[in-house]
C-alpha cells in the first residue's frame, strides 16, 4: 500500500505532545491587540489542545506527525 500524503498546510500548524494528543496556536492574536487587555493577550500566546471532537478528523490530515 503506498504511502498516506500530509497535509502541509496542517502539519505546519499542529504539534503532537507526548502523549500523542495535538496541539495548536491560539487565535486572536494578530492585529488590533491595543484594544485587547493584556491578561487576554497573555492567554491568547498559550498553545491549546485540539477539541476531541476534531482530533480523528485532524489526525488523518498529518499521519505521520
Amino acid at each position: 500500500m503506498p504511502k498516506m500524503k500530509t497535509k502541509r498546510a496542517a502539519a505546519k500548524r499542529l504539534k503532537k505532545t507526548g502523549t500523542g494528543k495535538l496541539k495548536r496556536a491560539g487565535a486572536w492574536k494578530q492585529h488590533k491587540l491595543e484594544k485587547k487587555h493584556p491578561k487576554r493577550r497573555r492567554k491568547a500566546r498559550q498553545n491549546k489542545m485540539v477539541a476531541k471532537a476534531d482530533e480523528a478528523t485532524l489526525k488523518v490530515l498529518v499521519p505521520y506527525l
